[in-house]
This record gives structure tokens, C-alpha cells and sequence, in this order.
């Protein structure tokens, strides 16, 4: 089924109900991430003296892109975002990027897991009381998973591979009831899937949310994301400006949504995936590992909507390894500052974590290719920063040696200036299809999915829009929910 389910089982509903009521959980509609004016001023007043990653429910709040950007007691203001100048990504076109940092979690992942496991337990399809939710993921989508779990009284499994930073797992083990480390890195993918059909078959009580084929991780960014792009636009577009479109790595595709809602607001703009060199899945049906943690590969995801996907970047792992050093080691950061990029951006580009890197990276190589000019913006997302990279950063030093000015220059010529057109392609009707093609071996071989499912994606005209058109209804079933909690 393309939708989200939204049947209602009543015994299971009241159950949760219960058990949000003892935990003292009020819950956010779509409407309220979107737009944090609409939050009660008893809640703002409690979140004055609430940390931004504390464990507490009413951090629920807090899962939009206008969180105030400080650690501790902030409340709302504009979309957190960055324009980065021409003397860093070396093109004139406008490049601008939404920051993820300040999201509880530092990752806008957390918002993904909430549109996943909200509307189950509002309905009474997940049960707190007795099932355990399972977060299958590359990184961020099981600790944001994780974190909401714990805020909405739901016990937790989180499964990611063993190779992912060191920070990542410190965290889960505070937070998630068990965490299950997969064979390999980045870009192992599949590991994750049989580990969900080991657990199904164990005979737990589970619902696992698999943020691949959830299409609540595509509605929250459709809806939450694309209206934050939307405001964005409106605050820094110059009359003479032209909006071309925006930039994300596939991931689990749900960012990349956003780009569907831009795309029907702005008809002529383009939606650019990206996607690591060492692992060319849509440009090249290929395979491999790679060091860009957040953009989970090897297949393509369930939610991505192909059929609106204009063009498809590779980006070499070795740019956003030593971009990171660049961007943050004293050395780097004194040669950018030499080179002429403003002190208070270089300030910030520890802003950007590795998935960053490699959406702005995307977003110049777009640029380069479309040949865009001064008046020409580009839209990217930070999913995260480099506050989940620090042992990155001491592995490299180790390896490598003190980052010198020399290392500085080169990194920078080769990787921000130098970037070029190669491993590209702009996506005909048949490339796309090619693409969507691709999911029969992930989705209907191995993932349960039918053949009549995946001709419906490509050949059903509302397929996405039936989707996109179920936020009031699930604001509506939230809101529903909250008075019988009675809390407000």
C-alpha cells in the first residue's frame, strides 16, 4: 500500500494512551514542527530549562529546523540555515544549507523516526505497552529512533554496522534497550535487512521501523523539510534570483523528499541525488564501500521517488575525509581564512559532519554542470556535524600526521575548486527507469514486496501525492489523541 495505515485499533489505542498519560507525554502535530508560533506557551516555559538532547518528552518539541542554536533552555526562531560564499565552494552560484546540529539528537534524523512511529501509536497499531520498536539503520535514523522511543515511553532496539564512529554507539548504549552492531561499514546495507528478518523470526514482540520503505520518513521530510526550504528561499532570494533546485545524498531517501515539494513549487527546478564514487549504485548499478557515514547504499530505497530525480552525482569518500580536516583542523582553517573565506564561516564549518561535505560537494559539482551564475541558488541540507566525527578526526591524525598548511592547499585545490563534471548524469525517462528498476532485487526479491507494487510506484499517477496528502489526517489523529491523554 503506497499511504500510511491509519486504521485505528481502539483496545491497543487505549493502551497507549495509558501509558503517555503516566509519562507525562504530550505530542507535536506536523503543523507544530513546521511551525513552532503554534506551540502552547506552557510548554515553551518548560522547555526554558530543558537541555537540547535531555530525556525529556517535552524535547518532542524541538524536532523542527527553528530551534534557537544553543545546547540548553532555547526556544524557537527562523530556519537554521548557512549560505556558503563563492570564496570557499569556488562557484558563484548561491549555495545554501540548512543546518541539522540543532536537532535534539544533533541529526535531523529524529525527525524522520517520529513520522515513522507517531502515527502507529496514535492509531494503536504500536503497542508501548508490550512491543519493542526496532530502528534498522546506517547511523542517525536509529539513534533519532532510539531517542524518540525513550520520549514517548516505547522500549527500543537500535541496529547499525559495527564500523560507524565510535560516538554513535557511546551515545546508543545510554539510550537505546539494546543495540546491535552489523557486519561492515557505510555501505552494508543488506547485513541490516537479515538481521530485521532474524529478529522477526525470534518470536519478540517487535515493529520494526525500517526508515528505507517507511513513508512516514518521507512524508516528515516532504511536509517538515520542504516547508523549511520553502521559508529559507522566501528570506534570502533576491528579486533577480532563479531557485535551481536542491542537493541530497539518497540515503534512506527521505531528505530528498523535500525535493518533490520544492519541485511543485518551483515546476522547473531540479532534484539532484548524490551518492558516494566507492559505491555507484544509481550511476552504475555498482557496489562497494565507502567512508561517508549517513548515506547507506547498495540499493535504492523503497520512498525514493526516482520518477522526479533529475540528476545523479558520485562523490569520491577521499574529498569528504579530507575536506573534514580542512574544515577543522587549526591549519585548515587558518589556510581558508588566507584564501580569503569570511572567519565567521569558517567558524562554523564544523557545521558540516561527512554527509555535509558531500551534499555540498554535490551542490558545486550541480552548479559547475548546470553552469550557474551569481543569481542562481542551490539548496542543501547538513543532516549532521562534526560532533559525531571527533574520533574520525583523531583516527586521521594518527594515521596521517599533523594537518599542515601544505595538506591544507592541496585539499583545497583538489577538492573545493577542483571540483569537476566527472561522474555525472543527467537522467533521461529511460535512466530513471533504470534506476526504479533496480529495486525489484532489494524490494520484491529479498524485502516482501510484490511486482504489482513496484509497477503501481512507476506507472500510478498518485502514487506519491496520495502520501504527501495525509499530514492534516495524521495531525488530525495526534491531536485526537492528546485530548484523550488530557495533558494539554
Amino acid at each position: 500500500m503506497a499511504t500510511i495505515d491509519l486504521t485505528v485499533i481502539p483496545e491497543r489505542r487505549k493502551r497507549a494512551v495509558q501509558r503517555v498519560r503516566e509519562r507525562n507525554i504530550i505530542i507535536p502535530t506536523f503543523a507544530q514542527m513546521k511551525d513552532p508560533t503554534l506551540i502552547p506557551d506552557k510548554i515553551k516555559n518548560e522547555l526554558k530549562s530543558i537541555g537540547l538532547w535531555d530525556l525529556n518528552p517535552r524535547n518532542l518539541f524541538r524536532i523542527t529546523w527553528k530551534n534557537e542554536p544553543v545546547e540548553s533552555g532555547g526556544g524557537f526562531g527562523k530556519v537554521n540555515y548557512m549560505e556558503l560564499p563563492s570564496s570557499l565552494t569556488g562557484v558563484p552560484a548561491r549555495i545554501i544549507v540548512l543546518v541539522g546540529k540543532w536537532f535534539p539528537t544533533g541529526a535531523h534524523k529524529v525527525g524522520a523516526a517520529f513520522g515513522c512511529l507517531v502515527p502507529r501509536l496514535v492509531t494503536g497499531q504500536f503497542d508501548p505497552t508490550t512491543q519493542k520498536a526496532v530502528w534498522p539503520s546506517t547511523g542517525n535514523y536509529c539513534r533519532g529512533g532510539a531517542y524518540d522511543s525513550a520520549l514517548l515511553g516505547c522500549e527500543s532496539i537500535a541496529i547499525l554496522p559495527e564500523g560507524m564512529s565510535r560516538e554513535r554507539f557511546e551515545w546508543l548504549s545510554k539510550i537505546a534497550g539494546e543495540v546491535i552492531a552489523t557486519p561492515g561499514s557505510e555501505s552494508n546495507v543488506k547485513e541490516i535487512f537479515d538481521k530485521c528478518w532474524e529478529l522477526r523470526r525470534s518470536g519478540q514482540d517487535l515493529m520494526i521501523f525500517n526508515q528505507f520503505d517507511e513513508f512516514g520518513n518521507y512524508l516528515w521530510h516532504y511536509e517538515v523539510t520542504g516547508h523549511a526550504m520553502e521559508e529559507v528561499l522566501k528570506e534570502t532570494m533576491r528579486p533577480n534570483d532563479t531557485y535551481r533546485g536542491m542537493v541530497s545524498a539518497t540515503g534512506s531517501a527521505g531528505t530528498i523528499a523535500s525535493g518533490d515539494y520544492m519541485k511543485q513549487l518551483f515546476p522547473a527546478s531540479k532534484i539532484c541525488a548524490s551518492e558516494a564514487l566507492q559505491c555507484p549504485t544509481l550511476l552504475e548499478n555498482g557496489f562497494g564501500a565507502h567512508r561517508i557515514e549517513g548515506i547507506g547504499d547498495k540499493h535504492v530505497p523503497w520512498i525514493h521517488n526516482v520518477k522526479n530525480t533529475d540528476l545523479i552525482v558520485a562523490i569520491d569518500d577521499n574529498a569528504v575525509v579530507n575536506l573534514a580536516r580542512l574544515f577543522n583542523e587549526p591549519a585548515g582553517r587558518a589556510y581558508l581564512v588566507k584564501k580569503g573565506v569570511p572567519e565567521a564561516i569558517v567558524e562554523k564549518l564544523d557545521l558540516l559532519g561527512f554527509s555535509g561535505i558531500s551534499n555540498v560537494l554535490s551542490a558545486i559539482k550541480m552548479a559547475k554542470y548546470y553552469e550557474l551564475g551569481e543569481n542562481d541558488m542551490v539548496l542543501t541540507v547538513l543532516t549532521d556535524s562534526m560532533q559525531l566525527y571527533g574520533s574520525r578526526l583523531k583516527e586521521m591524525h594518527e594515521e596521517f600526521g599533523e594537518y599542515t598548511e601544505n595538506d591544507a592547499a592541496a585539499h583545497f585545490a583538489q577538492y573545493l575548486h577542483g571540483q569537476s563534471t566527472d561522474n555525472m548524469l543527467e537522467l533521461r525517462y529511460v535512466d530513471r527507469r533504470r534506476v526504479h528498476n533496480l529495486k525489484y532485487f532489494t524490494w520484491v526479491e529479498q524485502q516482501g514486496k510484490t511486482y504489482e507494487e513496484i509497477l503501481d510506484q512507476w506507472y500510478q499517477p498518485n502514487y506519491w501525492s496520495d502520501v504527501q496528502k495525509q499530514v492534516e489526517e495524521i495531525d488530525a489523529l495526534i491531536e485526537e489523541f492528546n485530548r484523550d491523554v488530557g495533558l494539554l
